[in-house]
């Protein structure tokens, strides 16, 4: 492919954007040492808050690329959400335990989104392999058989510039420029709201505002509080149709409808703004060399806290498939695993947030909330399980197939992950793994694979009982391959592999 322009350099991967998707994924392909190139249109990161909710699967892929730690205290944990009636009365619970999950993280965070992006964006300082430009606004993409162009402006010195690379990645939000090259439509979910997003800074302490986020269910004008990280509160409020964007914006407007919650003087309004709750997926994630995700891919109202959430775990996903590529270690077909299994899993939670905004729009509890499951008090409780990974990779016995693997805990305290890194991992019961490893030693370092047995990780022993394993391979983004059943020979689930170059006969 011919380049002309001011400037030609090649990467392996373009990534258009730099939010916390698009610096989550860079960092992810720094791990795996593929050349790779972030592209911006601003000089600088957002400095309002936009997402302010990300779970424990986040954490982990945050720990995955070394930035957990640093992360951490930015972070304040969420006790939970409840929604009340317009009367102040509970209608649903929905508590976030205060312990350690399955994955070695607590399930609900809240941050400052200029706080998560600024350790994002310091970590790729980290990989020599991997540039981030700012001030670049891309403006045409172009690929055939050997690789893509991507083509922008400096804004900074007027230059059209060509780059080309192997694969382009949008992250580049709700108007995707990429998605419009590649040319995929929306499949619309039917969700299309215009809400008041409110953002103050406390000029006191307000105990009696809550720890819990509070989706107020009134017919009249339904509302969210979200307490933020420090002196940070935000108010989400249903804007009527014959309600003007501008007028609504003002300042004493803005007050009046804080007046239940928050005085003038109690507090400084940050930002108002309006924005459309959006609904929608993309038909098709993937043209050839280019590919979307977070945003570009799919938007969600916010009543779940998942729109941040659903992007990250689209990096995570996409991030080894691409790596795995370009290496030359298997076809570019792998690829087509990443919307067929990352789709329907995001369109799960799309539904259950649509769900979610039904009740805070309605009185109809029951109606609204398929989710909910009521207790012996007759309050309802909602538990959100989170679904399993679309048709895939799979491989050996497939009844946890596409469902996310536990990080153990090892003797000296630290995290499985940590050992296992970003890539595959044979996870088997005690006794099985020195054998495993002195049999298959050729095959296992040809693909890659940790292996972590029960005398290692704390608790791997019992969930293996639990499920009726032997062994579970687990991905590099912790969701599982396959299992073999007590009894079977663990080795057998190699063959999962089959996808990457030919595996050499076992030693």
């Amino acid at each position: 492919m011919s380049n002309t322009g001011a400037h030609s350099q090649n990467f392996d991967v373009v990534i258009v954007g730099r939010g916390p998707v698009g610096s989550t994924l860079a960092n992810l392909l720094g791990l795996c040492g593929i050349r790779t190139l972030i592209l911006e249109r601003e000089a600088k990161t957002y400095h309002l808050p936009r997402a302010v909710h990300f779970d424990d699967e986040c954490m982990r892929v945050f720990q995955t690329i070394g930035l957990a730690d640093a992360i951490l205290p930015h972070l304040s944990l969420s006790p939970g959400m409840r929604f009340v009636d317009a009367e102040g009365r509970l209608l649903l619970d929905w508590p976030r335990p205060r312990e350690l999950t399955a994955m070695g993280w607590n399930l609900s965070y809240r941050f400052h989104q200029p706080d998560l992006e600024a350790v994002l964006n310091n970590g790729l300082e980290r990989w020599p392999h991997v540039e981030l430009r700012t001030r670049c606004d891309v403006f045409a993409l172009e690929q055939d058989h050997n690789g893509a162009r991507v083509r922008y402006e400096d804004l900074a010195t007027g230059r059209l510039v060509d780059i080309s690379c192997a694969y382009v990645v949008g992250c580049d939000g709700a108007r995707s420029l990429v998605r419009r090259f590649i040319g995929s439509a929306l499949d619309d979910l039917g969700f299309h709201e215009r809400w008041l997003v409110c953002d103050v800074l406390l000029k006191q302490e307000r105990p009696d505002l809550g720890d819990f986020s509070v989706q107020h269910c009134n017919p009249q004008r339904p509302a969210t509080y979200i307490r933020g990280t420090g002196n940070r509160r935000r108010w989400e409020i249903a804007v009527h149709p014959d309600e003007d964007t501008v007028d609504i914006t003002q300042p004493a407007r803005v007050w009046e409808l804080l007046s239940p919650w928050l005085r003038p003087a109690e507090a400084e309004i940050e930002r108002a703004a309006v924005y459309t709750f959006h609904s929608a997926v993309a038909q098709q994630w993937r043209a050839g060399r280019f590919l979307l995700a977070g945003d570009s891919a799919h938007q969600t109202p916010p009543f779940l806290g998942q729109g941040m959430c659903a992007g990250i775990r689209d990096a995570a996903n996409l991030a080894w498939k691409l790596a795995h590529v370009i290496a030359g270690k298997t076809t570019p077909d792998l690829l087509d695993t990443y919307q067929s299994e990352r789709a329907p899993h995001v369109r799960e939670f799309i539904e259950l947030a649509i769900r979610l905004g039904g009740l805070i729009n309605t009185k109809a509890v029951e109606a609204a909330l398929a989710t909910g499951t009521a207790q012996g008090d007759g309050q309802l409780k909602l538990d959100v399980q989170k679904p399993a990974l679309g048709p895939g990779l799979a491989c050996g016995e497939r009844s946890m197939t596409g469902r996310l693997a536990p990080q153990f805990r090892s003797r000296d305290h630290g995290r499985s992950d940590d050992r296992v890194g970003y890539r595959f991992a044979l996870l088997c019961r005690s006794g099985l793994g020195t054998a495993i490893i002195e049999q298959h030693h050729a095959r296992l370092t040809a693909a890659d694979v940790a292996v972590i047995c029960g005398e290692e990780a704390g608790g791997l022993d019992g969930w293996l009982d639990q499920h009726g394993f032997d062994a579970v391979l687990m991905r590099p983004d912790r969701y599982i391959l396959g299992a073999v059943r007590t009894g079977e020979d663990p080795a057998a689930l190699l063959s999962g592999l089959a996808f990457l170059a030919p595996l050499p006969s076992a030693a």
